[in-house]
C-alpha cells in the first residue's frame, strides 16, 4: 500500500498580485478536494503578511499528487507562476504522524 504524500507549500506573492492569486486558487480548493486521491487540501493566508499563502495538502500517494499536478489548470499555473510570485514556492514534504481528521 502506498504511503500518504503530504506537504506544506508557501507562496509569497508580489503584493499587487495577492488578490488575484487568492481568487485564482480559491476556485481550485473544492475541485481539488473532490479528486479521488485528495485527503486534505487547505489554503491559508497569513494575517501579518497578506502576500504569504500557505497550502497544506495530503494526498493518498505520490501518484495521486502527480495526477493532480498534471491537470491542465495546474500545468498552466506552473508555467505562469512567477507572474504572481516574488520567489518560487517553498515546499516542505512531511511525514504524517497522526491520522487525517478529514473523515471526522
Amino acid at each position: 500500500m502506498s504511503e500518504p504524500c503530504g506537504f506544506i507549500l508557501k507562496a509569497r506573492t508580489r503584493p499587487e498580485k495577492a488578490e488575484a492569486f487568492e481568487a485564482l486558487f480559491r476556485a481550485y480548493v473544492e475541485p481539488s478536494r473532490a479528486e479521488p486521491g485528495c485527503i486534505e487540501y487547505h489554503m491559508l493566508r497569513d494575517k501579518e503578511q497578506p502576500n504569504l499563502f500557505v497550502f497544506y495538502e495530503v494526498w493518498a500517494s505520490k501518484e495521486a499528487l502527480d495526477v493532480h499536478s498534471a491537470l491542465p489548470h495546474m500545468q498552466q499555473f506552473a508555467s505562469q507562476r512567477m507572474e504572481y510570485l516574488e520567489e518560487d514556492f517553498d515546499i516542505q514534504f512531511i511525514d504524517m504522524l497522526s491520522p487525517s481528521s478529514a473523515s471526522r
